[in-house]
């Protein structure tokens, strides 16, 4: 059953948070960072992201990133811009985007269950975006990247939630320039912290990574790097930063691709390939995003096509049924010669929250030929998939709206 425990977070002085808050590092680079941090000596991302501090030319994974890391971090505690919680406590955060809410309570999850695959995955994660965190978490002493964690919703949990939300004001309440509003509350009572414990412990059998593997599996392998007493079984180490939300708030959204080149095809040529496996249509459309399992967008040279997939072409296990699995086989794959998505350079992800317009810009600016939309997976497929073990092509799902880095970071050396 699921192991979670309260923390003593850091996080910003109450009136500073809205400057502290800084999307997760992993989803813009460092140019991006740069120009958001501007003028904004508390942006999180000089912790996050801290080759902002120094010059362009320094490689991100250089060894001085991480020390500037752990640099500032230890100033924004000095200058207290960041406070410590006086005691372990657990955190209500609240999302709301376009008019819909989903709220998850952040705590620190058990490296155990990680390990024991009671925290369930659906990824293959890279060596080389792991290394990163586990410098990042080694060098800093803290995790200061979110895992967001998907269950099986519980009624009692749910109540217990609410009823707080009802009762208390949130110590943090901002929107950001994305659209979202960000709402936290924190629950810092011993009895309904016990009883939270305990309900997990003994309704959620288990919690599902939705966005954060390479963040899970960083700390994981962290603590075991660790000596003395931070490697200690119960301490700090042996536990992680996440955010629990049920599965009746959450939404998947499409996580779409875009391919440098044909790969050797004219576009007569490829059109013509790809009528083995699917339905091929152009459209007058302005866009395609699929309505419908097993349908597909494309763009190319200016043009939308409509494909949808020919009955046999693809399997129906709980992988090679999913939409993403279908293109990577029956396109990707075969045709385009994109064997490891991972690792090969030709191929980019956009997901679906950027809209069709990003698909069309990289293709209309020659920087990429092509672009296909997907169906999204359903949470239940997730579920499934995670639940027996197999792994999802990667870039399959793509979770919005983001936490926030920066407004809670879990020690996992006290400073106390």
């Amino acid at each position: 059953m699921a192991i979670i425990k309260p923390f003593k977070a850091l996080r910003p002085r109450t009136g500073l948070e809205n400057q502290v808050a800084s999307r997760p590092y992993d989803v813009l680079n460092s140019r991006e960072a740069r120009e958001e941090a501007a003028g904004n000596p508390y942006s999180f991302y000089h912790i996050s992201k801290a080759e902002i501090d120094l010059p362009e030319d320094v490689d991100v994974h250089d060894g001085s990133v991480y020390q500037k890391a752990a640099e500032n971090l230890k100033r924004f505690q000095q200058e207290k811009i960041l406070v410590r919680e006086a005691a372990p406590c657990y955190y209500i955060y609240r999302l709301e985007m376009h008019g819909k809410v989903q709220t998850g309570l952040s705590c620190v999850s058990s490296v155990h269950d990680y390990e024991h695959d009671r925290i369930k995955k659906h990824e293959l994660t890279r060596p080389e975006k792991e290394q990163d965190r586990i410098n990042h978490i080694a060098t800093t002493g803290a995790q200061t990247g979110n895992v967001f964690l998907a269950y099986h919703a519980v009624d009692e949990i749910d109540e217990l939630i609410a009823r707080w939300q009802e009762v208390y004001q949130p110590v943090y309440d901002f929107g950001t320039a994305d659209g979202v509003h960000h709402s936290v509350w924190i629950i810092n009572d011993a009895e309904e912290i016990a009883r939270l414990t305990s309900l997990f412990a003994l309704k959620v059998p288990a919690t599902y990574i939705a966005d954060g593997h390479h963040r899970a599996a960083s700390a994981a392998k962290v603590v075991h790097a660790l000596t003395g007493p931070e490697a200690e079984p119960g301490s700090d180490a042996w536990f992680f930063l996440t955010t629990l939300f049920p599965d009746n708030q959450l939404h998947i959204f499409d996580y779409n691709r875009v391919v440098k080149d044909l790969n050797g095809f004219s576009v007569k040529e490829f059109l013509s390939a790809l009528d083995y496996a699917f339905t091929v249509s152009c459209t007058e459309k302005t866009a395609v995003k699929p309505a419908a399992p097993h349908e597909f967008g494309m763009y190319l040279e200016g043009k939308w096509y409509e494909l949808v997939s020919r009955a046999g072409t693809y399997d129906t296990d709980p992988i090679g049924i999913l939409d993403v699995t279908i293109l990577q086989k029956n396109v990707l794959d075969t045709l385009l010669g994109i064997k490891d998505p991972r690792t090969d350079n030709r191929i980019d992800f956009v997901g679906g929250i950027r809209g069709t317009d990003e698909l069309q810009k990289r293709v209309d600016s020659k920087e990429m030929q092509v672009a296909f939309t997907v169906f999204p997976v359903t949470m239940d497929q997730l579920f499934e998939i995670a639940d027996t073990g197999q792994i999802m092509p990667p870039k399959s799902t793509w979770f919005e709206p983001k936490l926030r880095d920066g407004l809670l970071t879990h020690l996992i050396r006290d400073t106390d």
